[in-house]
């Protein structure tokens, strides 16, 4: 049996009159939701920095007579 079957139609108005009111969050003077994730401004990376974070821009190494070199 589900919750709302053990409640009359006045205790469920109720009810979701408290979880509307409870799912929200006060910043300022403004309501929002608290599962709607706050933005972060975006951050500009130039092309240097995309392809250091992906990878392509480190050094390969390669064995030489069992010593490890830069390539």
């Amino acid at each position: 049996m589900k919750f709302a079957d053990h409640l009359n139609a006045k205790e469920i108005r109720r009810f979701n009159e408290i979880r509307r009111i409870s799912g929200t969050v006060t910043i300022g003077n403004e309501v929002k939701p608290e599962n709607e994730p706050i933005r972060k401004p975006d951050e500009v990376l130039s092309r240097r920095d995309l392809e250091e974070l992906m990878g392509t821009r480190r050094d390969t190494y390669k064995r030489v007579k069992g010593a490890v070199r830069r390539k």
